[in-house]
């Protein structure tokens, strides 16, 4: 029937280096699917996975092996007749979680289908054995095979090993623990790094974004704040040019102190702003650079504002002056006016004399 995929993951493949044994080297530049396959004509376990027009992955799986998690979104596990370690990283830790669980289950799978294949071995050696028992020794002694060990097993079934299978087991699980043994100790410093740098990665992109709307927003309230400059020079202007009408003059110092209040609030504002953004320490050299052109630019805006404000101190006391010298002309008139007025009286009772004489 050929072989059946049975379950299927998306990861990013690795190898460790076969000349130093210490570092991982990548097998493919993005993630790909990686599958469990069962091969029914050979009872064979395998994990695959391929890279364009090439395997990157081809490993039998045997009950020797295991699947090893060595952070949240990596494992690995070693292939002793590739001579290689494995390992996979994926974008969940569910994901990691799931393939370790059907490892588990192929691995159980793949003792199961030995021991039944050593069952039926042992099954046709006994009958061998049985029929043909000296022509079996014979044939023994001829290939020099080893004496074979009784080992016990579950249900008290007997497995029959012989000595050089033994070793080369042992020799293999040396092999794997090696292995397992530098592979986890540099994978483990490989992910520490890489989460690392993504967890820097990250809220430098934040910080940025974050700095970059805050520079825009600034740049527009500055304007605004120019054009809130020009316009309370232009009412500098017009005031100075009112000093003759204190009616207009007065209603215009209003106006224009309430728009600096407005503005000093909001420069108090874009301080604190300004200081907020100051605690975050960012490495962007630019956003450095524009945060004290800002800076600047609001320092020569408060430079602009007080001179404006002396201005309109200094308007306010010719006002005041004005003001002055004009009520004290009133005073003059009303004086001058009482004054006519008494002489108008005397002018008045003067006629009234001439008028007697001239009746008389």
């Amino acid at each position: 029937m050929g072989e059946q995929p049975i379950f299927s993951a998306r990861a990013h493949v690795f190898q460790i280096d076969p000349a130093t044994k210490r570092n991982w080297l990548p097998a493919s530049k993005h993630a790909v699917t990686v599958s469990f396959f069962y091969d029914a004509s050979r009872t064979v376990y395998r994990i695959i996975s391929v890279g364009g027009t090439k395997a990157i992955i081809n490993s039998t799986i045997t009950p020797n092996m295991t699947f090893t998690k060595t952070s949240q979104k990596f494992g690995q596990w070693a292939d002793s007749r590739a001579n290689t370690v494995y390992g996979l990283g994926f974008s969940t830790e569910q994901q990691l979680h799931q393939f370790a669980e059907q490892f588990k289950e192929v691995k159980e799978a793949a003792r199961l289908a030995r021991e039944k294949s050593q069952e039926r071995f042992e099954l046709s050696n006994s009958a061998l054995n049985i029929a043909a028992p000296e022509l079996s020794q014979e044939l023994s002694e001829e290939r020099h095979s080893p004496p074979l060990l009784t080992v016990n097993g579950p249900g008290e079934e007997k497995l029959f090993r012989s000595k050089s299978a033994e070793v080369e087991l042992t020799v293999e699980k040396e092999k794997v623990k090696k292995m397992l043994s530098e592979g986890s100790m540099c994978e483990i410093n490989l992910e520490a790094e890489l989460f690392t740098l993504q967890d820097s990665n990250a809220k430098l992109v934040a910080a940025l974004q974050e700095a970059s709307s805050s520079v825009e927003q600034w740049k527009q309230q500055l304007d605004e704040y120019q054009e809130e400059t020009d316009r309370l020079r232009d009412q500098v202007a017009e005031l100075e040019g009112q000093l003759g009408h204190p009616a207009a003059g007065q209603s215009a110092r209003e106006e224009l102190s309430q728009s600096l209040e407005e503005l000093e609030a909001l420069l108090s504002a874009k301080d604190q702003e300004i200081h907020s953004l100051q605690s975050k320490k960012t490495d962007v050299g630019e956003l450095e650079k524009e945060r004290e052109e800002t800076i600047q630019r609001l320092e020569d805006l408060e430079r602009l504002n007080s001179d404006l404000e002396d201005r309109v101190q200094s308007t306010e006391k010719t006002l005041a002056s004005s003001r002055e010298e004009q009520n004290q002309a009133e005073v003059e008139v009303q004086r001058i006016i009482e004054v006519l007025d008494v002489k108008i009286c005397d002018l008045n009772d003067l006629r009234q004399s001439l008028a007697k004489l001239i009746d008389k």
